[in-house]
């Protein structure tokens, strides 16, 4: 049987100064005190005041052993000591740095089987610890093997040319000009559901159907304007070079006259069709800046297609193509009451070195499996 701690019974006397009993008071009246500061101090104060152990332990709910050791502590350490617990050793012997670098090294590789990446689980049974202790290695060297992130590198010989002219005209732009960044959401769902669903309340999150009923699609063609962060955007059933140009058109239309247009725009087809070029021979004020091949992010107006989507789209509930085509233009005219202008934050000597490195990489991958 383990011995047990004896002690005598008799009240103990501690001699607490009065700046103590100053702090103590303050530390019980203070309503953000970790309550186990608080019934420290209340042990001490009470013991000061000559209150015998048996009554200390009512008053404060607290084990004989308890109190006594407070008591001591206060004795030994004063103040500070009620406010610091003592440190003891883990009962667990801590792992070598030589199982983090396996366990690094098996993250770094593939995972045998028929498994395309490692689970903490997975690890844990390879390298012998356990998945919590995976865990904590993947976090300090961070490791995430099961996340990932998409990516697509631009083969663009003019890249660089086309970056610097695009990001040029969002940090610089033209004086006495209008800089617009176009581009079409296309085959947006007017989806209805099969059920309506319960509306969020407290303790609950609100619901809709996994399935819906589809009413068709419409094209929303929009325009960005850089400056002031207005968007002119018209909806159209079919995503074709007649369609864009019926948009330009809208565009020269509501554009003041006598200033030039600068359009961001991507490659896509329809953007250079023969007679979208006749129309810009047409219309010499508009000047067409093409972003580099797989550079859709470095258009502005994604980033109101995204916010239309996660805000309006996603969860909307549409019973016909025309509901749908409402709602976008409303969600138009609602942003439009409050635009804030499109800042360009990222350099673009960085971006540039980011994709050369990237290019490295991929050739350097292609070299070793050849």
């Amino acid at each position: 049987m383990p011995s047990r701690r004896h002690r005598p019974s008799s009240t103990i006397s501690l001699t607490v100064s009065p700046i103590d009993r100053q702090r103590l008071t303050a530390l019980l009246r203070d309503r953000n005190a970790p309550q186990k500061h608080v019934w420290r101090a209340e042990i001490v104060l009470l013991s000061d005041d000559g209150v015998g152990t048996v009554e200390i332990m009512r008053q404060t709910g607290k084990s004989k052993t308890c109190v006594w050791r407070w008591q001591e502590r206060f004795a030994a350490e004063g103040f500070e000591g009620l406010l610091r617990d003592k440190t003891r050793p883990s009962r667990i012997a801590p792992l070598g740095p030589e199982v983090a670098e396996r366990v690094v090294a098996l993250t770094l590789a593939d995972p045998p089987g028929e498994t395309t990446h490692w689970t903490a689980d997975m690890m844990a049974t390879a390298a012998g610890i356990s998945a919590s202790a995976v865990r904590r290695i993947w976090k300090t060297h961070g490791l995430q093997p099961n996340r990932w992130r998409q990516f697509k590198l631009s083969n663009d010989p003019k890249f660089v040319d086309k970056l610097r002219d695009v990001v040029g005209l969002y940090v610089d732009p033209p004086a006495h000009a209008i800089v617009l960044s176009v581009d079409e959401k296309s085959q947006i769902q007017a989806l209805d559901r099969t059920q309506p669903g319960l509306p969020m309340k407290k303790g609950r999150l609100g619901t809709m159907t996994h399935d819906y009923k589809r009413h068709g699609t419409t094209t929303l063609f929009a325009a960005l304007n850089v400056l002031d962060g207005t968007v002119i955007g018209k909806n159209m059933q079919r995503h074709r070079h007649q369609e864009f140009i019926r948009f330009l058109n809208a565009i020269e239309a509501q554009v003041p006259a006598g200033k030039a247009v600068h359009v961001i725009l991507d490659n896509y087809a329809v953007h250079k069709h023969p007679k979208v070029r006749a129309w810009l021979d047409r219309h010499q004020r508009f000047t067409f800046h093409f972003t580099p091949t797989s550079c859709s992010w470095l258009n502005a107006v994604e980033g109101f297609f995204a916010k239309l989507s996660k805000r309006r789209l996603k969860r909307g509930v549409f019973h016909s193509v025309v509901d749908l085509q409402a709602a976008i233009n409303r969600f138009l005219a609602e942003h439009n009451q409050k635009p804030k202008p499109f800042t360009w934050a990222a350099d673009p000597d960085k971006i540039i070195a980011a994709v050369k490195r990237g290019h490295q990489a991929l050739d350097s991958i292609h070299s070793h499996d050849c």
